[in-house]
């Protein structure tokens, strides 16, 4: 056993991890998609009425 400090490097943290593509798009087409229904069914039952 000695009285010797050693001075090491801490270790390097991970990488973070880069969002999937695919997943992106994925939930792009179904935000689109949500829009457009939401805006038929404003439209089917809300308004557009004659008046």
């Amino acid at each position: 056993m000695s009285n010797v400090v050693q001075f090491k490097k801490p270790p390097k943290p991970p990488e973070p991890k880069k969002p999937n593509p695919g997943l992106r798009k994925l939930l792009t087409l179904l935000g689109i998609a949500a829009a457009l229904v939401a805006t038929w069914a404003y439209f089917q039952y809300v308004g557009g009425e004659p008046g």
